[in-house]
């Protein structure tokens, strides 16, 4: 029996997308009832990186601009969350939308200075702000807002509307709608109008100037639309983990991000989950190897995972799935299975 799997049940779900976003909701929402609290904890967490990588993938995967400071939009979301709940009673589900309006803002205006930095120099600028924002974040002018040094504390928030569903259940469901939320709205951003400027600002800026696209407003966009998501994912952090401090988002949360989105699948949203799986999950399993050489033990399996999958795992992953599909379509042709038949000698 053939090991390559049936196209009809891919073929399937390619026409009913109403049937596949069905089979993905019962398929997240099946931890609810089976999980743990902790394991719930965990899951959110993979969520939220997975929408934090996203940012990365849509900015340096969809655009070409490098950014080695997605930990500070990161932050920035969490701290605006945080600081809405706890001095402005805002309720925490209310928080996320400003908070991102706010990273919006934020990641626009810092990209109108950094878009004119070449590739190595734009990585040293956002490599800069993640450095900056922690001492920030502890400066005394903002520790009345920001707490300094000991953070914000938020109170874990139960379950609406009388749902009867448990702390750790709500924020579960809650980070997986706002996560696919996002998701759903990239996938329909990267098939537009708007992605498709993207792409052509990233493969030929002069060329995209020329058919009148503006690459200077696309990427000034980029940068928003990325902070946006990625301070939504640190918005859902906060609120998930009910606490922030600036030790949470140093410059090693940034490199962590970047490698994430690297190792997934720069272009590729998949790229985002996927790398969200390696760094939730990495650490944890070189762990279970060596309790003294985790670090090493981590860097040797990326290195492993980046020279077997050098354009990431979705990368990988599509080109095996063309060379099963074109097995199979040389295996399905008409009279490919037939011996060659030579002709008589004259």
């Amino acid at each position: 029996m053939s090991s390559v799997p049936s196209p009809r049940m891919s073929n399937f779900f390619h026409r009913h997308p109403a049937a596949r976003n069905v089979l993905l909701a019962g398929v997240l929402l099946l931890p609810l009832f089976a999980a743990s609290g902790y394991q719930l904890l965990k899951l959110s967490s993979l969520a939220i990186y997975a929408l934090a990588l996203l940012g990365i993938v849509l900015l340096t995967g969809f655009v070409g601009q490098i950014s080695l400071g997605q930990g500070a939009f990161f932050a920035f979301g969490g701290y605006s969350a945080a600081v809405l709940i706890a001095s402005f009673g805002l309720p925490y589900w209310a928080s996320i939308v400003p908070a991102a309006a706010l990273c919006f803002v934020f990641g626009y205006l810092f990209g109108i200075p950094a878009i004119r930095l070449s590739t190595h120099h734009l990585a040293l600028a956002t490599f800069g702000l993640a450095m900056a924002v922690p001492p920030l974040i502890r400066y005394k002018v903002f520790a009345p807002w920001t707490g300094g040094v000991q953070g914000i504390v938020l109170d874990k928030p139960k379950a609406p509307f009388g749902l009867p569903l448990s702390p750790d259940q709500w924020l579960y469901a809650l980070t997986i709608c706002v996560v696919l939320l996002c998701f759903a709205g990239a996938a329909q951003l990267v098939r537009g109008r708007l992605g498709r400027a993207m792409r052509a600002a990233r493969d030929n800026p002069v060329a995209a100037a020329a058919m009148g696209v503006d690459v200077a407003r696309i990427k000034c966009i980029a940068f928003g639309l990325s902070a946006l998501i990625t301070g939504v994912a640190g918005a859902c952090s906060a609120v998930v983990t009910q606490f922030v401090s600036p030790d949470s988002y140093d410059v090693y949360l940034s490199l962590y991000m970047l490698v994430g989105a690297i190792v997934g699948g720069l272009y590729s949203l998949w790229g985002a989950v996927l790398g969200a799986i390696v760094i939730e999950f990495l650490p944890t399993l070189a762990e279970h190897i060596s309790k003294t050489g985790t670090s090493a033990v981590y860097g040797a399996m990326l290195i492993v995972v980046v020279f077997l999958a050098p354009t990431g795992v979705t990368g990988t992953i599509g080109r095996l799935a063309d060379k099963v599909r074109e097995r199979t379509a040389r295996k399905s042709a008409p009279g490919a299975s037939a011996p060659a038949v030579a002709s008589p000698a004259e």
